[in-house]
């Protein structure tokens, strides 16, 4: 066993052996330098509360997300499942054949057709899945506002929209912690909805009710916050209109689910949602 341990050596003690007249020893090479980690930009704690640093607004970077098609529902469970010792979980990692791959873009209001009518905008995100409107928002260390509502192109086929609100509403108030709830609303004067003249108000009445584990399809994220919208739209001329928005928000990473309701739904765990919009791809 010794002699058989020995024998890869030789090779290596015959070299040192050859090389002992001039020396022939071929340079060394440095130690091995591993290059610097680059720190992340936003690392969460997961302590059950979202700070503002911990909502970052990330221009010009694409995220991907899995919708259903138009017209079709989902079954969900928006309550969630509780364990014996109260953690919540929510499980939408079902996979759906029929899902689309949804890109959503937070851009700068700079250049936007509609820029001009919202002084203190900052940035822009699509409103609804086709992108035909774009949601323009400011945001402060207290809060994500919603200033109003455009429509993507200046003169789309089914005509322009631009909706401003007299004040920003808020939708977002930071930090976010379970508990909080508020209401707030945005009124709308001389303005156009697909080319027709419209006036209104909107309520959001918001609510953060719970943190627990989000399960989807490629991830699974824990600390995740469920946050209710009703929102509740009251033109000047025509019947009020409202619906559900459930959304689940994690730390650095902001909306990851959303799941909608069907108009008018009185259920706050309804479980048919026209709109199920989940993190991936």
């Amino acid at each position: 066993m010794r002699i058989a341990r020995l024998l890869p050596l030789l090779p290596i003690l015959t070299l040192l052996t050859s090389a002992c007249g001039d020396n022939l020893t071929p340079p060394g090479h440095d130690a091995y330098l591993a290059g610097e980690i680059t720190p992340l930009t936003c690392a969460p704690n997961l302590d059950g509360v979202i700070t503002a640093n911990e909502l970052p607004t990330v221009l010009d970077t694409p995220v991907s997300y899995l919708e259903n098609p138009a017209g079709v529902t989902r079954t969900v469970n928006v309550a969630g499942t509780t364990a014996p010792n109260g953690a919540v979980t929510w499980d939408f990692g079902a996979d759906y054949a029929d899902d689309g791959v949804l890109t959503v873009t937070v851009t700068s209001l700079t250049g936007k057709w509609y820029a001009a009518s919202f002084a203190a905008g900052q940035f822009v995100t699509p409103e609804d899945a086709a992108h035909t409107l774009e949601a323009v928002y400011r945001r402060d260390d207290a809060g994500v506002y919603l200033l109003g509502v455009a429509s993507t192109a200046a003169n789309p086929p089914e005509g322009q929209t631009l909706l401003v609100y007299d004040a920003g509403i808020l939708v977002a108030k930071l930090p976010l912690s379970p508990g909080e709830s508020w209401v707030a609303k945005g009124n709308v004067t001389n303005g156009k909805y697909r080319g027709l003249p419209y006036a209104g108000s909107d309520t959001y009445e918001v609510t953060d009710d719970a943190v627990g584990k989000l399960v989807l399809h490629d991830f699974t994220f824990d600390s995740v916050h469920r946050v209710r919208t009703k929102v509740t739209v009251s033109p000047s001329a025509g019947a009020s209109t409202s619906v559900q928005q459930v959304s689940y928000f994690a730390e650095c990473f902001g909306e990851i689910t959303r799941v909608v309701s069907q108009q008018n739904e009185p259920n706050a765990d309804f479980t048919v949602a026209a709109e199920l919009r989940r993190l991936g791809k």
